[in-house]
This record gives structure tokens, C-alpha cells and sequence, in this order.
């Protein structure tokens, strides 16, 4: 068969020659490289699909932990929610009323909802709800820094001390400063 392929190659390479091409002729390789050949890709194929089966079970995997520990979140939240008593649930959703329709502060509203005059809650509800409530007090402080500015007409610093006061909205010092440097 070499001899074969020789003589093959010198008679392509002398038609080439005659008619003037020049030609880089390889020498042919035998059949047993060509099936080695087929048998690397197929092993390249092969290491590559199981690198994406790896890859796969991979990801799978991650998502299926995240969702187990959605499931297990969500799971406590609930438990946690049924293990609050419903007074302390109440207490929460007055102060949440008390502050987004009153302007009131966090120690106005605790105050409130413990009063025997206001809800008269448990001091433990009135705290639960304080700890739980999720509110923006500064802006509490600035609406009702406000609402003084427009209806009686008092000066900052008569604002600051309304607000401030233990007698008067029991805003903190920091609360109060933001609603006068933001007052219009």
C-alpha cells in the first residue's frame, strides 16, 4: 500500500510540475491514524457532555438548596407569625395607624397605645408593636413640623421645642433636627 501511495504522490507531483503549479502534497497518513482520530473526538464529545452533566447536576443542585431554604424561611416567618399573641398583633396595627395618620412619634405612640386614657394594651404589646413597626420617624417628624409651620404659624425654633418636648410630641433631638433643616 506505501508503495502505492508513493507512486501516487510522484505522479501528482509531476503533472503539477507540468503544468506549471507547485504544490505542497502531505504525505498521506495511514488508516489506523484516521480511526484515532475519530476515537480523540469522540472522547473530547464524551468529556464534554459529562462536564455538562456535572455542570447540570450542579446548578440542580444549588437550586434546589435555595429553595429548600426559601421554603424553610418562609416556614419559620409563619411560625413566628402564629406564635404572636393577637393583642400584640393589635398593638402593631394601631401604631402603625397612629403613625402614618397622626404624625406621631415612636415614644408618642408607645405612649398612646399604653395609656389608660388612649388603647390601654399591655406595655409587652405596646413594645412588641414599637420593635416591629417598620416606619420612617424623621418623616413623621417633618409632617408634623409641618403641619405646626401651616396651621399656627410658629417660628423653627418654637417647632423644635414642640417637637422635642416630653409634654409635646416626644420626637428625638435627631428626628426634630431633620424636620426643621427640611421644613419649606
Amino acid at each position: 500500500m506505501k508503495i502505492k501511495l508513493g507512486i501516487l504522490l510522484v505522479s501528482a507531483t509531476m503533472l503539477l510540475s507540468a503544468c506549471g503549479e507547485t504544490a505542497k502534497i502531505e504525505k498521506a497518513e495511514p488508516s489506523t491514524n484516521a480511526a484515532a482520530d475519530v476515537a480523540d473526538k469522540s472522547e473530547n464529545t464524551s468529556a464534554a457532555k459529562e462536564e455538562e452533566k456535572k455542570e447540570k447536576a450542579k446548578l440542580d443542585a444549588e437550586k434546589k438548596a435555595k429553595e429548600e431554604a426559601e421554603a424553610k424561611a418562609k416556614a419559620e416567618a409563619e411560625k413566628k407569625e402564629n406564635s404572636v399573641p393577637r393583642e400584640h398583633k393589635a398593638a402593631l396595627e394601631k401604631a402603625e395607624l397612629y403613625a402614618e395618620t397622626m404624625h406621631m412619634s415612636k415614644a408618642g405612640v408607645y405612649e398612646q397605645l399604653t395609656s389608660e386614657y388612649g388603647e390601654n394594651f399591655p406595655k409587652e404589646a405596646a413594645q412588641y408593636a414599637i420593635d416591629n413597626i417598620d416606619f420612617d420617624w424623621k418623616e413623621s417628624a417633618l409632617k408634623k413640623a409641618q403641619l405646626y409651620a401651616e396651621t399656627m404659624s410658629m417660628s423653627d425654633s418654637a417647632i423644635y421645642d414642640q417637637l422635642t418636648s416630653e409634654y409635646g410630641e416626644k420626637f428625638t433631638a435627631e428626628e426634630a433636627q431633620y424636620a426643621i433643616d427640611n421644613l419649606e
